[in-house]
């Protein structure tokens, strides 16, 4: 993979180029700011040149305020010119297999997807235009339960690679990334420098200031910048207005035209259909009348009735452990606000939440389970199938049925 650097100037393109498709703005004397209104790079011999995170706004100057891997960078190359021995025609080495070196910068896009609608594939795009053909990948949420992931992860990212198939490469089943915390770590330990974080706009300042707060502590990056996809209006029609609780919603309604509306036109009727049923099932719902309380199933389309649950102390309460639906965090409430919760994590981490983006959690599993207690009786499948999660022998379950001798 070519390094981020690397691309821009096979491209021929200078500094104005690359900032345009960053989204900097220029302060009129070669410096650019980010959308935050912090000072990350200067044009210097036609190209952008990146500062670290300490950098202070409108210092403009700061040859003391290098990019901290620039300068080791710089220091190791005057380290190897003075071992070097004079009159050596020793070459730089290729990159092994021949392949081109890997971008510093990894573009990612965290979230529920549950389900997958039409309006995803804006977020989809946005990821793939900020990481200037750079690596990108998005990571589904794992959460499943019956009221607002009614899709399991497997089921909701299969659907999502026959929605998005321009994107099929990128998007990621990866049991192991839980939250958003899971993802920042394994792209740092997978060597990268700088990650952009691409949301919808009204989760922007929520990503930001989580992502920042860890910065230096679970992992340490140059530069995060978070980036919204664009704002959404819950009241427009189409795609801006297009979301996983109106798609819920009209499962609940059992009006299939409503669902069929939220879905790429790529998809076909049958496996809308499929779509349509998965989630269904996944909501435990029948498809005879359905009586539902909204504020459980799509919160955000009933505001009113959660508000009464909340400030009625019949949801939520001090000691609930409860999961952002949008980082994946999970917590035990430490603090209730008028209408936002206080969480810490096992590992003491703190995290705010609005109460319409979380849920709660299952307390003996490192993860909701979707599995509700009267559900896991002795005998029953749905006993089985959290068994085998809890223990990870599903694998070895499938393993022996595949080679299982027929009679």
């Amino acid at each position: 993979m070519k390094s981020f650097l690397q691309f821009l100037k096979e491209a021929g393109e200078g500094a104005s180029a690359q900032a345009k498709k960053l989204n900097l703005k220029s302060d009129g004397h070669g410096g650019w700011y980010d959308t935050r209104g912090e000072f990350v790079a200067k044009t210097e011999g036609g190209k952008l040149k990146f500062y670290d995170k300490n950098r202070k706004v409108g210092v403009r100057d700061g040859n003391q305020n290098t990019n901290r891997v620039l300068q080791k960078q710089d220091e190791t190359k005057q380290k190897q010119k003075k071992e070097e021995p004079k009159g050596s025609s020793k070459k730089e080495a290729p990159p092994e297999g021949g392949q081109d070196q890997k971008s510093d910068t990894i573009t990612i896009v965290f979230g529920r997807f549950n389900p997958p609608t039409v309006g995803h594939e804006k977020l989809l795009s946005m990821a793939k235009k900020s990481s200037v053909g750079g690596d990108y990948k998005v990571y589904p949420s794992r959460s499943q339960d019956p009221k607002k992931n009614p899709l399991d992860p497997d089921i909701k990212i299969s659907f999502m690679k026959k929605m998005f198939p321009n994107y099929e490469e990128n998007i990621i089943n990866d049991p192991d990334m839980r939250n958003i915390f899971d993802v920042l770590v394994n792209a740092n330990e997978e060597g990268y420098a700088n990650v952009n974080i691409v949301v919808g706009s009204d989760r922007q300042a929520e990503f930001e200031n989580l992502a920042q707060k860890y910065n230096g502590q679970l992992y340490e990056f140059d530069l995060i910048r978070v980036i919204s996809a664009g704002v959404r209006d819950a009241d427009a029609e189409g795609v801006e207005g297009m979301s996983a609780s109106k798609m819920r919603k009209a499962v609940i309604d059992d009006d299939f035209e409503s669902f069929r509306r939220g879905t790429p036109k790529n998809l076909d009727d049958g496996d809308t259909q499929a779509l349509f049923n998965a989630v269904r099932t996944g909501m435990k719902l029948k498809k005879a009348k359905v009586t539902a309380e909204m504020w459980q199933f799509a919160p955000k389309l009933d505001p009113r009735g959660l508000r009464e649950q909340y400030v009625s102390e019949r949801i939520f309460r001090i000691g609930d452990i409860v999961e952002n639906l949008n980082t994946g965090m999970i917590g035990e409430i430490i603090r209730r606000g008028t209408n936002h919760l206080i969480c810490v994590t096992k590992e003491n981490f703190m995290f705010k939440s609005w109460v319409k983006d979380v849920m709660e959690s299952v307390v003996n599993y490192s993860g909701p389970s979707g599995v509700s207690g009267p559900e896991r009786e002795v005998g029953t499948d749905s006993l089985r199938k959290y068994t085998e999660r809890m223990t990870g022998t599903s694998a070895i379950k499938n393993f022996i049925n595949k080679y299982k001798a027929k009679k």
